[in-house]
Order: structure tokens, then C-alpha cells, then sequence
């Protein structure tokens, strides 16, 4: 028996080296032949995809469009800011990266769980802020630690800036950063680059003139992502498009008007309106007390956010269009309308007034403000004098539906139609109101005396601040209503000013020039001899006016009102309407003063300053191009 066959292992060593061969030199020939598809076959396509792994395309923001005044003055510009941006596909580990920045001081902690949203919204090559607004210290600590953090950038960007700080915030509004909210509803590619959008305001209701469109740019980038000039012998032909700046906005606001406005108001509660009664122009629009729009701008922390939000004065609130109160006296021209419209009234006539009125069957006392007795008095006298127990009796007569009916037309209990969002309708009550509003149907029942309430602007009556200045409005042109805007129109290259046509609404109608008249005397009253005598001293221009002293809480029958003795947020609110010059108005104005007690000491005086400062203005450089042309305004009534 052989042990070992030679012959045979040598065959056998020989045809596996054979087959070994032969693997190799197939797989080198694939090998090859792949070389050769991938360098030679497909070299152009290949060689496209290795040049885009090292382009990069940027975004560049489009300028934000400026706001300014109906004068051409900047109310809102640009300025430049560092902030730090991070583009998620270049960064290997974001939690870890966010919770870094957070140790730095450059994050807040409670912000790091939005921001992980957010960056998983956009696309992975998008450059997403995490920082608004770094202060230099805080850039120069980034700087330290720049190596750290791959996929994050130092960026230099345009924000916004407000150079009256709070001056006119809840007409201008703001912008912050962008949210998860707003990625649902925007087009993402447009705003990629952004860091800021409008939140209030005309930041926010004209978002789609101001944001402008966006561009790009490719630059070169190393494995790192890190941008380099030249990168190899090949230089790719890198493309750019300039973007296309925002609009800039003309406001109808007058900048000394606001200002003054601003002032006169103070650090007290309240809201003013005023308005071109011509063509509905926002003159002022102001609401106490504000807060500085470039917060919101550099990025709010949630304790600073909660803050804001938890101030029992409310500085988020615009009180202008979402504040609703009863009206007070201020609805009595209207009332006086009415009668003389429905011939309930002989303007004539005298009334007596004892200081209390009741109901026939009623030992109910609907008692006079202060106290005060005036005597007979006629319609005029009831308005210029503010008698209550003269409307009580009025609003018996005319009851609660045409009550109702004839305020509607002055746009009482409806939106005004203003170009800016948050506006409130208020409240116009009547019995269908109430049957919908109450479930027990005791409570659905509408009695007698809550119709000599609504008389007076009492009751369940609510009003904002823009609806009497709107309402102001439609009694200074007679009728004629025009919706607010704040936007005027547009400045086109060149600095044109490219006007939005005033928008008309329905008005009051059916009012005879007599009665118009009558009541105009009385508003006139009021500001001579009347409630408000004191603010037509040294006046310039005759001023029309009404005052109101809204009921924060109820009074009991046997008790009297000492606003010594009540506390300072129950006190009554303090309003006052006005429009002058009262033959010719060019200025409709409404005060409130929360809290402020009786209309002719509180409101009144704030409206003469307002009226000062627009009708007794001498002309501003570039006022004329910036103002509306005498052919475009409708003729005073």
C-alpha cells in the first residue's frame, strides 16, 4: 500500500492554481472593466456628482423691505447681526452639538428640543439659525471653541431694526425667528436662508411684500464643509442670483401724530385711534402699555417670553383692536341720531332732568353721572351736556331693535375691515343675541331696563377703541365710511410712492342735512360749553367731541361711587371721541384711559395734544411727495 502518490498531489496543486488563476484574472477583468465604465464610460456623469460634493449652494436672504411713515420717514430698516447657523447634513452629531452650545452659553436649554424640530423640517443641506443676534462677547467665545462644532457657522446677517424702540409696536408689529407654525404654511424653499418672519402687525399682514425673494450661490467646500477658494486643478464654473429685496411699505401713520399720541398717553392703560376721515388713513394707533419689538428680533428666552405674557398690564394686547369696553356716553350722538331719524324726538323740546329716571311700574332709579341735575334741556343740550336721564328716556322710546339697527350703520358690533389682523368685533346686544348667549331661559329673557342701559353705552354693549374712532369717523363725513388701513402703498424705485385706492364701506344713510346739523351743534357744545369745555381753550380749529365714562363694575342702588375709595383697576374707564376741524374734518380721533375716570379730565386732554400735533404741524421735507394728492382724497362733507 502506497502512503504518498507525488503524481497525484502534484495534479491536484496544479488544477487548484489553475482555478485560482482564473478567479483572478476574471475578477481583475471585472475589476478593469469597471475601472474603465466608471473612468472612461461614465466619466462626465461621475465627474458632475464629484464636483457637486464639493459645491455647495447657498441661499442669500433677500433684503426685508423698510416701513416708513406717510411722510417718508424710516419707522422700520435692516441692520446687520452675527448669528449661528447649522446645516444639519454636515453636522455628525446634532443632540450632542445643541447640548455643547448650550454648555457655552449660546442656547438656552429649553430651547434645544424646538431647535431639534426644526432642523428635522428642513432639508439637510438648508443652513438653519439656532442663534439670533450674538452679542460680541458671545462671538468671541464661539470663536474659541469654532473647532468644535462641525456643520455650525458664524453668519452675518441683515435683522430687523426699530429705531423708535416701542413707539407704534402694535401698528408696525415685529418679526422673530421662524417656527414650526410658520414651516407649515410657508413656502420653505423660498424662505430657506431666512432666519425672520412677521408675527404682528404689518410685519406679519404684509409678510408677502416685505420678505422679497430669495438668492443663491456655489462655493467651494473641503470635506469639512468649510468653504475654500480653490480647491484642486479643477475649477468648477460656480453660479450666483442676486436676490430681489422686499417692498418697501408707506404707511398711512404720521409720525408726529404718533408720537404724540405716545406721549400724551403716558405710562397709563389705554389706546388711541385716529383716522382721516376722507379715506380712512390709521394717522396714529397707539396701545399702553407696549414692549420692544427687537426681542422678539434676537430670540426671547421662555422665562423672558413668560414674562411678557404673565404682566398683569398685558403689553402683548393690542387693546386698540382687541381691547372691548362699553362705550359710555360716546354712543349718545348716535342715539340722538336715531330719534331725530325715527321721529321719536323734537329736537326742540325741552326735557327735565332730576337727576334720576324709572320706568313706568318700575321703582327702579336710573340714576344721572355724578349726581348732577341739568335741568330742561333740549336735544343739543343732552349731548353737549351728557344727560343721561334725557337717553334713558330716548333709548324707552325707541327700543332695543332700532337701537340695535341704527348703531349697526356706524359700524358698531361689526369688524372694521382693518389691513392689520387681531381685530374684535365687540358686542352689539339684542333678544336674539341673548337667546343664543344665555342657557337658562330666565337668563334669555331681555328686560326693559337693559335697553335704557344700551341707551347710555352701557349694559352688554362692548366696543373696541378702533370701532368709536371708526364710528368718529362716520360722523365727521356724515355718513361716509371708509375702511381703515395702516398701509397706504408702496415706494417704487425711485422713490414714487404707489398708492392703494381708499376701500368705501356702507356708512350711516337716510340722515337728513337737519339732523346731522343738530347733532354736529351738539358735539360742538360738548368741546365749548359742554362735558369738554376745557379742551377747546386756545384751540386753533373747532373741535367736535363726545365724552364717556364707562362702568368697570355695577353700583348698587342705595350706594354712591367715590373713586377714592375704589380700587385703582375697578375705577371707571375714561373715553373721549373728537373730529376737526368740525366744518371740514381732517382728523377723527377716539381715547381710552383704562381705569382712568371721567372722559373730560383723562381722555380729552390726551386728544387735543393729538389733534395739536396733526392739524397745527407745519410741512415736513418730502412731505409732498409722500402725501396723498388732493385728487385722490374725497371732499370734505
Amino acid at each position: 500500500m502506497r502512503i504518498k502518490d507525488q503524481w497525484n498531489e502534484q495534479r491536484i496543486y496544479s488544477s487548484r492554481t489553475f482555478a485560482a488563476l482564473l478567479v483572478i484574472g476574471l475578477l481583475s477583468l471585472a475589476l478593469l472593466g469597471k475601472l474603465a465604465y466608471l473612468q472612461i464610460i461614465r466619466h462626465d456623469y461621475y465627474l458632475e456628482l464629484s464636483q457637486g460634493n464639493r459645491v455647495r449652494q447657498d441661499p442669500i436672504p433677500a433684503s426685508r423691505g423698510l416701513i416708513l411713515d406717510r411722510r417718508g420717514r424710516v419707522l422700520v430698516d435692516n441692520e446687520p447681526a452675527f448669528q449661528l447657523e447649522l446645516i444639519p447634513e454636515q453636522t455628525p452629531e446634532l443632540p450632542g452639538t445643541l447640548q455643547r452650545l448650550a454648555a457655552l452659553g449660546l442656547l438656552d436649554r429649553d430651547d434645544i428640543e424646538p431647535l431639534k424640530r426644526i432642523i428635522r423640517s428642513r432639508r439637510g443641506f438648508d443652513s438653519v439659525p439656532v442663534r439670533l443676534r450674538l452679542s460680541d462677547e458671545e462671538i468671541g467665545r464661539f470663536a474659541v471653541h469654532r473647532f468644535e462644532f462641525q456643520g455650525v457657522e458664524l453668519r452675518a446677517r441683515q435683522t430687523r431694526h426699530y429705531p423708535f424702540g416701542e413707539l407704534g409696536v402694535h401698528a408696525l408689529g415685529y418679526v422673530a425667528a421662524v417656527s414650526e407654525d410658520d414651516l407649515d404654511r410657508i413656502d420653505k424653499p423660498g424662505y430657506a436662508g431666512t432666519t425672520l418672519i412677521g408675527k404682528l402687525g404689518v410685519e406679519s399682514a404684509y409678510e408677502a411684500q416685505l420678505h422679497g425673494l430669495n438668492g443663491y450661490q456655489q462655493i467651494l467646500v473641503n470635506a469639512q464643509g468649510r468653504s475654500v477658494k480653490f480647491q484642486g486643478a479643477y475649477q468648477p464654473d460656480l453660479r450666483a442670483e442676486a436676490p430681489v429685496a422686499g417692498k418697501d411699505l408707506v404707511l398711512a401713520l404720521d409720525l408726529p401724530t404718533q408720537q404724540a399720541a405716545e406721549e400724551a398717553l403716558g405710562d397709563r392703560r389705554g389706546a388711541v385711534v385716529a383716522l382721516d376721515p376722507t379715506n380712512g388713513d390709521v394717522l396714529a394707533l397707539v396701545s399702553h402699555p407696549g414692549f420692544d419689538p427687537s426681542l422678539f428680533g434676537r430670540g426671547l428666552t421662555r422665562s423672558e417670553y413668560s414674562l411678557l405674557t404673565g404682566n398683569e398690564d398685558k403689553p402683548l394686547l393690542n387693546r386698540a383692536l382687541r381691547g372691548a369696553y362699553p362705550s359710555g356716553s360716546t354712543i349718545k350722538p348716535v342715539m340722538a341720531l336715531a330719534g331725530l331719524s325715527y321721529g321719536i324726538v323734537d329736537p326742540e323740546r325741552r326735557e327735565f332732568c332730576n337727576g334720576a329716571f324709572h320706568l313706568p311700574g318700575s321703582s327702579h332709579l336710573y340714576r344721572e353721572g355724578k349726581g348732577g341735575k341739568h335741568g330742561a334741556v333740549n336735544l343739543v343740550d343732552a349731548v353737549a351736556r351728557s344727560c343721561d336721564v334725557y337717553f334713558y328716556s330716548l333709548a324707552a322710546q325707541l327700543g332695543v331693535d332700532r337701537i340695535a339697527a341704527f348703531a349697526a350703520q356706524f359700524g358698531i358690533g361689526a369688524l372694521t375691515g382693518i389691513d392689520i389682523s387681531g381685530e374684535k368685533p365687540g358686542l352689539l346686544p339684542t333678544p336674539q343675541w341673548k337667546k343664543q348667549a344665555f342657557k337658562r331661559p330666565q337668563d334669555q329673557i331681555w328686560f326693559p331696563g337693559e335697553t335704557v342701559n344700551f341707551g347710555v353705552g352701557q349694559g352688554y354693549l362692548l366696543v373696541t377703541p378702533l370701532q368709536l374712532a371708526h364710528m368718529a369717523a362716520t360722523l365727521a363725513g356724515r355718513g361716509q365710511s371708509f375702511q381703515p388701513r395702516v398701509v397706504m402703498g408702496e415706494r417704487a424705485a425711485g422713490g414714487a410712492i404707489v398708492r392703494n385706492a381708499p376701500v368705501a364701506t356702507r356708512g350711516a344713510t337716510g340722515i337728513s342735512d337737519e339732523n346731522w346739523a343738530l347733532v354736529l351743534r351738539g358735539m360742538i357744545g360738548a368741546t365749548t360749553y359742554g362735558t369738554a369745555a376745557a379742551i377747546s381753550k386756545d384751540a386753533r380749529y373747532t373741535i367736535a367731541g363726545k365724552t364717556g365714562t364707562a362702568q368697570v363694575y355695577t353700583v348698587a342702588q342705595n350706594a354712591r361711587y367715590n373713586e377714592k375709595t375704589v380700587a385703582e383697576r375697578l375705577r371707571d374707564h375714561a373715553w373721549f371721541i373728537a373730529f376737526a376741524p368740525a366744518e371740514a374734518p381732517r382728523i377723527a380721533i377716539c381715547v381710552l384711559v383704562e381705569n382712568g375716570g371721567f372722559g373730560a379730565s383723562a381722555a380729552a386732554p390726551i386728544a387735543r395734544r393729538v389733534l395739536d400735533a396733526y392739524l397745527l404741524a407745519g410741512p415736513v421735507a418730502g412731505a409732498a411727495a409722500a402725501s396723498p394728492p388732493a385728487a385722490t382724497r374725497a371732499p370734505p362733507p
